[in-house]
């Protein structure tokens, strides 16, 4: 649906965007990541059209989107991470205006709209003044905005940024939805948000692709090695750490919280079932329970974090 090339863009001697490359696949919700000031904003102004690249070519829906940016742009609903709003038009008008600028026929727009109201949940507020609107309904009135027109390829860039946590899940679920028959990009500080709803992920970093794939080999353990939590009936942290340092199944640990008189570690160890039987054992001689351990995979917030200092440490 959306293939980058070898994108490059300069601002004089600085370069955004490195010799970028990675694919959006029809139907497919990619999360797409980076710290601050990594480049994502500037790509995302290049594939919606906003902004030229240096050098590169951007194929969206087949379409050449730096030779026919126009026809490429119609494919794409794009919601900023400031929505383009005008506060003295109602929303009725305001989604008019933007069908206006869209070229939307006047037969289609009736119906279009009183759906696209419905699904991100505004009919109750399409006769009110935009500037009235809670931070939460303009939210949802930007997304409106990028709807209109029926485009199939939809990019959003924080959309869930100020919203309370009911909000952010109703967000959740109109993505998933709308994800069901369009390809989205989701830009976002929020790693859980794309756990919840991306079936892929690029993390961008310095202006280059760091790692790009399905989500699940971002959270995928490595070959011969589990994770657990372990949860142990004690406030004492030596006597917790003797008994894990004391096992060769386990090959790293780390401390996560503690909760009541409990504490409670992350493990990483060999795929060996017996390794679990010793540990009770090794707990039981120590005279401390082992309350639970279970099961867990990696989290996209530790792949994260490892990229990102990865390329840290090497570019040091």
């Amino acid at each position: 649906m959306i293939e980058i090339r070898n994108l490059v863009k300069n601002y004089g001697r600085v370069t955004a965007l490195d010799d970028v490359s990675f694919d959006v696949n029809k139907g497919s919700i990619l999360g797409f990541l980076g710290p601050n000031g990594a480049g994502k904003s500037t790509a995302m102004n290049i594939i919606t059209g906003y902004m030229a690249p240096t050098s590169g070519d951007i194929t969206v829906n087949g379409i050449d989107a730096v030779e026919k940016s126009l026809e490429a742009r119609k494919m794409i609903g794009y919601l900023p991470e400031l929505p383009p709003l005008y506060g003295e038009m109602t929303v009725t008008e305001y989604l008019n205006f933007i069908c206006d600028l869209k070229g939307v026929p006047q037969r289609k727009r009736k119906n279009m709209l009183s759906d696209i109201m419905f699904i991100v949940n505004i009919v109750d507020v399409r006769n009110r003044l935009v500037r009235n609107l809670s931070k939460g309904y303009r939210q949802r009135v930007g997304f409106a905005q990028a709807l209109v027109g029926e485009p199939p390829i939809l990019i959003l860039d924080e959309p869930t940024v100020g919203l309370d946590p009911g909000q952010v899940i109703e967000f959740r679920k109109i993505i998933t939805t709308l994800g069901r028959e369009k390809t989205i990009i989701l830009s976002t500080h929020i790693l859980q948000e794309v756990t919840a709803v991306c079936s892929d992920v690029v993390i961008i970093n310095h202006g280059k692709v760091a790692r790009a794939g399905a989500l699940s080999e971002f959270t995928a353990s490595v070959p011969g090695e589990k994770r657990y939590v372990l949860t142990f009936d004690t406030s004492d942290k030596g006597a917790a750490e003797n008994i894990l340092r004391s096992s060769s199944w386990i090959k790293s640990y780390s401390f996560s919280r503690t909760e009541r008189n409990s504490l409670i570690y992350r493990i990483s160890a060999d795929s060996r079932s017996e390794g679990i039987r010793e540990l009770f054992f090794a707990a039981a001689q120590a005279g401390i329970a082992l309350l639970e351990i279970k099961a867990v995979e990696k989290s996209l917030e530790e792949e994260f974090v490892s990229i990102i200092t990865k390329d840290a440490q090497e570019g040091a």
